[in-house]
């Protein structure tokens, strides 16, 4: 939806998820994660819980607790949970995750927030967000990991469009990704990896409001900041990681 006041460029809300993630790749989640028959849920990094919400549909015995650091995403999933009367079962809290004393749980969410679990000072480490994983979900219990990994080894030219600072030691090809949740005490129950249709409708989506908005706003005092901003974010895209890094929604579920 476009926002018709002008002061501030909308924020992600052509977005039903905050990441590559289809209708059917979600429905085939949640299907897999209600089916497991989950008392509690909790999602790290949830944003405005979509995916949080529908488990919770999907299974009428389950609660949910929600963690993030953005306000304004945890307040749309409050508004959310209202509108589908599931106000009652799922909270939603803005607090750090790492070393959260929130679990142990039946199922666990953690899509593209692993970094949420590391230490801040450090690179991201997947093998820490795992074991932080590990330890909130009881043994059987399902954990839904959202991570990015390298399709191939980007090229010099390809890292220096990305993200300040990228380097090839930032993600793992699959299979190592794969080998650490293995390592961490999983197994990958179910293995598969957002296709560029995926792509393409997050990155679009991402962006969408917001360049609608600088089309109609192109005198605004914020609209210079704004473009240079987002121009920046695509070309990161289009120039450095499209086709280079993947996301893989790895289903593991805890060994005893």
């Amino acid at each position: 939806m476009i926002t018709s006041d002008a002061a501030l460029p909308p924020r992600l809300g052509s977005l039903t998820f905050h990441g590559p993630l289809s209708e059917e790749r979600a429905d085939r989640l949640v299907r897999r994660i209600a089916a497991s028959g989950p008392a509690d849920v909790l999602d790290i990094g949830c944003g405005w819980g979509e995916l949080l919400l529908r488990i919770l549909d999907a299974a009428p015995a389950a609660r949910g607790v929600g963690v993030d650091i953005a306000a304004e995403d945890l307040a749309r999933g409050r508004t959310l949970a209202e509108e589908r009367g599931l106000a009652d079962r799922v909270l939603f809290v803005e607090e750090s995750a790492r070393g959260g004393g929130r679990g142990p749980v039946d199922a666990v969410l953690c899509l593209g927030a692993g970094q949420a679990l590391c230490d801040p000072e450090l690179p991201h480490d997947p093998a820490e967000a795992l074991r932080e994983l590990r330890r909130l979900v009881r043994p059987g219990g399902v954990v839904v990991l959202g991570e990015g990994f390298w399709e191939r080894t980007p090229t010099e030219g390809e890292l220096a469009a990305m993200w300040p600072g990228a380097r090839t030691g930032d993600h793992l090809p699959l299979g190592g990704l794969v080998d650490l949740a293995v390592a961490a005490g999983f197994r990958p129950a179910w293995i598969e990896t957002a296709n560029r249709d995926e792509w393409e409708a997050f990155e679009s989506g991402y962006r969408h409001d917001t360049e609608v908005w600088l089309a109609a706003h192109p005198d605004h005092p914020l609209a210079a900041e704004t473009r240079e901003r987002v121009d920046r974010q695509r070309s990161s895209w289009l120039d450095g990681y499209r086709d280079v890094l993947g996301i893989a929604y790895l289903t593991l579920v805890a060994t005893a």
